[in-house]
């Protein structure tokens, strides 16, 4: 007979390795957070434009409810079966794409093609482009690992991919999604160990093209003039720039409290969504600027690590290119608020409303959780 200690020993090795506490215990507070703090700033618009205060709150949970239920789906399906699937989800992020120019169905607002209508949902296809990069990166450029320093059968396939999604969101109008893709494109080529001398040549490419896109616009000149100096035009496209400086000095130390910003009322446009971190740290001061920004740089930490420890070159960097999605998103926006480079209409991840943003952010969550918990079944065994 199985004597006690060797049916204890049975049990908890039969038991499903668990997701990395850590992490999930800093998605659900970075959820919690955000959801109040995107609440505090969106309820005065929502009753100017709505009649409703709670129009904006109740919109950002359905979509915090339905992105937590794909985090849980993704939490649990194989990444091999994913990595199966990619040609599918390429094509559909591409159809999604296409789509947004279609009359009737693409939503056109201030000039931009950014959405599409689904069952009675806005959905912007920019957002699914990323998860569709970064799965379909991590896959060719671990399965062409040894054949890296061969650029026209091993990078140009994958350059021309990025490319193409690149080249759909600039004619959507959103230069600055189609930037930070490239971005983020760039940065998995580096981590893949693609020789200096190609990866260099990229950024080299990539540079000139990006300068000449920004300039090609007047809107876009009049935000990088507004950015080099803001007090030149405080009535016009400066004055997002100063009122967004002033919510994050008013802010002190301590903070003015939740719902005490005063810029939010018409002072800060975008307060609720681009500028949701302004009212964060007049409301929340100092501490709670450092809080949330070591919130996500504990989500850094325990990402990055999920990479560095998987031992499959495809899961490591799936796991960096869901890291540093969120991350560099989050980096960009901040930076935006403070000053430190031009405003872009980039959101904040788990803050700013926009459905389609958290639900994307909280997939990509779910499954690098899930590369955790193969992380941990690895180092039992």
């Amino acid at each position: 007979m199985m004597s006690s200690q060797a049916f204890v020993v049975e049990q908890v090795s039969s038991r499903k390795p668990s997701v990395d506490p850590v992490l999930l215990a800093v998605l659900v507070l970075l959820v919690g957070t955000g959801i109040a703090v995107m609440f505090s700033s969106s309820y005065f618009r929502a009753e100017l434009l709505f009649a409703d205060p709670f129009h904006f709150l109740r919109r950002q949970s359905l979509w915090v409810l339905l992105g937590a239920g794909a985090a849980v789906v993704f939490s649990r399906v194989a990444p091999e079966h994913l990595r199966r699937k990619v040609p599918l989800l390429v094509l559909v992020a591409l159809g999604a794409m296409l789509i947004s120019f279609m009359p009737g169905v693409g939503v056109q607002f201030l000039g931009a093609r950014r959405w599409i209508f689904v069952f009675g949902l806005s959905f912007q296809p920019s957002e699914l482009v990323k998860f569709a990069l970064v799965l379909y990166l991590a896959h060719i450029l671990s399965r062409k690992q040894e054949h890296l320093d061969d650029p026209v059968n091993t990078l140009l396939p994958p350059v021309l991919v990025v490319a193409v999604f690149s080249a759909l969101i600039y004619y959507q109008n959103d230069f600055s999604t189609a930037v930070f893709v490239m971005m983020l494109s760039l940065a998995m080529f580096f981590v893949a160990g693609v020789p200096l001398r190609y990866f260099f040549s990229l950024v080299l490419m990539t540079v000139p093209v990006a300068a000449v896109l920004l300039l090609s616009r007047e809107h876009r000149v009049q935000r990088l003039l507004a950015f080099v100096e803001p007090s030149r035009d405080p009535a016009g496209t400066g004055y997002q720039m100063l009122a967004s400086q002033s919510a994050l000095t008013q802010g002190g130390f301590w903070g003015a409290g939740i719902g005490g910003s005063t810029q939010k009322f018409g002072g800060l446009p975008e307060a609720h969504s681009d500028f949701v971190f302004a009212v964060l740290a007049e409301e929340l001061g100092f501490l709670g600027v450092l809080a949330v920004v070591g919130l996500f740089g504990v989500f850094a930490h325990r990402g990055f690590r999920i990479a560095y420890l998987l031992q499959d070159t495809f899961r490591s960097y799936l796991a960096f290119g869901l890291t540093g999605a969120v991350l560099m998103q989050s980096m960009l926006n901040m930076a935006v608020v403070s000053g430190l480079v031009p405003s872009t209409g980039i959101p904040l991840p788990f803050f700013s409303t926009g459905g389609s943003s958290i639900f994307i952010t909280l997939l990509m969550c779910g499954l690098l959780l899930n590369l955790s918990r193969e992380l941990s079944e690895v180092r039992r065994g």
